[in-house]
């Protein structure tokens, strides 16, 4: 198998899409050689504990009502090319999403990493609720059997807050400014919502080259 990282943010349309990209192409071939890990990194760090409304937020980065639409606009489309309905009117606010990296990472112990990671996208972006909150978290977890009672607990505490900020902080000392990023095999990093064939000729190079690797006969 060959490890593939993947560095995102939940509320991260771009992810989201990439991700969809991604699944599109593993459902093509189910035996890939992938064994994927989410990995954190927040689109914005010093957001408030609590978020702040969407509206303030996309004006506030984009410069103004008429930037964030002009920066949204091809987000809008390549959504609708991946066959995405993203509630984006809905959105009333843009949370911070360390609770939420918080879950992912503890869905990975238990091995749901990717069942959470895809509940959360469609949490937000297509129920349009709000992430950062804890009960939403907690519903989260539940809806892939995930212990709903002990997520709520483990919230309200500090737990592996210190350890997400780390990872996240690491990621962009080596290089990393922009998600989703791909890592393939710790060697090849792959930026971008790449479209399904790339992935296809991804996989498709992977598993010749393992073929290969099995076929040569040991000395």
């Amino acid at each position: 198998m060959v490890k593939l990282d993947i560095l995102s943010d939940v509320i991260c349309p771009w992810c989201y899409i990439g991700k969809t990209h991604l699944d599109k192409a593993l459902a093509e071939v189910p035996d890939h050689p992938f064994t994927i890990e989410w990995h954190p990194f927040q689109l914005n760090p010093t957001m408030p504990a609590g978020g702040m409304g969407r509206r303030e937020y996309l004006e506030g980065k984009f410069g103004g009502k008429e930037g964030a639409i002009k920066a949204y606009a091809p987000v809008v489309q390549a959504a609708e090319a991946a066959g995405l309905s993203i509630d984006f009117d809905g959105m009333a606010r843009t949370p911070n999403t360390l609770d939420a990296h918080r879950l992912i990472h503890w869905a990975g112990i238990e091995g749901k990493q990717i069942a959470v990671v895809s509940a959360l996208f469609e949490a937000y972006f297509v129920e349009a609720r709000d992430i950062g909150d804890h009960d939403v978290l907690a519903d989260v977890a539940d809806s892939v059997e995930m212990d709903a009672s002990l997520v709520a607990r483990l919230l309200k505490t500090d737990e592996d807050r210190k350890l997400i900020q780390d990872r996240d902080a690491h990621s962009r000392e080596m290089g990393v400014n922009s998600v989703p990023t791909f890592v393939v095999a710790n060697q090849h990093a792959v930026p971008g919502a790449q479209q399904p064939d790339m992935w296809l000729k991804v996989i498709g190079e992977i598993k010749s080259q393992l073929a290969a690797e099995d076929a040569t006969p040991n000395d």
